[in-house]
């Protein structure tokens, strides 16, 4: 068996030792004679996992069981228009931060169902950094305040929460989910799609604050996208397999330490790699300094010619998905949570020699 160092953006790297539990158990889930992924979504069994999961994740982000946690499909895409569908009507303002492609899409499906205001936008310094709070220009009527924690694409994320002067918050944490402490009083509403940090593609974690999904509208809206519908049971078929892998993962997370282990290891992963990008000029971040992501780490060389040859020098020493996403070029390393300080070490050690043989 090979093993690469793998940065991919997403779907991204999983923790070793949960893959290992997979495989263990792909053919005879502990001892009943078949896989999690054939059996019965209501059968005890899957019960007990989707039940696992609820709790695990209830404690490791200390929710104190004032949030709905719910596991739909449909990724992030499809909750740029659910939440609007649930939480603003036609007569009410919303207001949206953008900063990146995903809060475009979001914003996009929002003005489907009400207004949007737009309290601050990045596009015209190509979303190289992301908002202080005296830069909102918030409504001071929205129903709710999104916002995108961490652009995968431009290597910029939220240190803390934005400012809403008190109205809930409604994030997309896709890329940055359980890397770090949250200010959960703050939200509203939290949804991230698996495949970054927590899981397997397949499955969105939902969260909802139950004084909040009160205000959701429950009517007029199909029973598959309405809220209500998800609170309290498992309504229709879920992605089971990877229910299960995320239930795993958050095990693993549990195991380790829980968020204050994962924020640290986080800081030191990029604090290594963002050093060995500023040393002496050859490479060169994209994402303004005070907006550096610690998930995706994106920076440039000094040619597209030498971006090619790093990719493929990389790529001959097992350092893998590299690129950097297509909208903005250069190289990307995505070091999620399941990617450990091994491999950022053996990243950082290539690049010094690549920087020596070609600076």
């Amino acid at each position: 068996m090979k093993r690469v160092h793998n940065f991919s953006a997403g779907p991204a790297a999983l923790p070793l030792e949960v893959l290992e539990i997979a495989q263990k158990e792909l053919l005879d889930y502990q001892g009943e004679g078949t896989s999690i992924m054939e059996q019965s979504h209501r059968g005890k069994s899957y019960t007990r996992v989707d039940t696992e999961a609820k709790e695990r994740l209830n404690r490791i982000l200390g929710l104190g069981n004032k949030f709905k946690i719910m596991f739909l499909q449909g990724g992030a895409s499809t909750q740029f228009m659910q939440v609007p569908y649930n939480f603003l009507k036609p007569e009410e303002t919303a207001d949206y931060i953008n900063t990146g492609i995903w809060s475009k899409k979001a914003i996009k499906e929002a003005k489907l169902f009400g207004n949007v205001h737009v309290a601050y936008t990045g596009e015209d310094q190509n979303f190289t950094r992301v908002p202080a709070d005296e830069e909102l220009n918030l409504s001071g009527e929205s129903r709710y305040v999104h916002f995108t924690s961490n652009n995968t694409i431009y290597g910029t994320q939220f240190s803390s929460e934005p400012d809403s002067k008190g109205t809930p918050l409604i994030c997309d944490a896709s890329s940055d989910f359980l890397s770090r402490k949250i200010d959960i009083d703050k939200y509203g509403l939290i949804y991230a799609g698996a495949q970054k940090n927590l899981g397997p593609s397949g499955v969105t974690v939902v969260l909802i604050r139950k004084d909040f999904l009160e205000t959701a509208d429950k009517k007029d809206i199909p029973t598959i996208l309405n809220y209500h519908t998800h609170a309290d049971r498992i309504f229709n078929t879920p992605p089971t397999f990877a229910v299960y892998m995320v239930n795993l993962v958050l095990k693993w997370v549990e195991e380790k330490g829980g968020i204050p282990y994962f924020e640290k290891i986080n800081s030191q992963k990029a604090d290594l790699l963002y050093k060995t990008i500023d040393d002496d000029g050859f490479y060169r971040g994209i994402a303004e300094v005070n907006s550096r992501s610690k998930m995706n780490v994106t920076f440039r060389l000094p040619s597209e010619a030498l971006e090619q040859q790093f990719l493929k020098e990389a790529a001959e020493h097992d350092l893998v998905a590299l690129k950097g996403h297509r909208t903005i070029g250069g190289i990307r390393a995505s070091i999620y949570n399941a990617c450990t300080l091994e491999s950022l070490e053996i990243l950082v050690n290539f690049m010094n020699k690549f920087r020596a043989d070609n600076g």
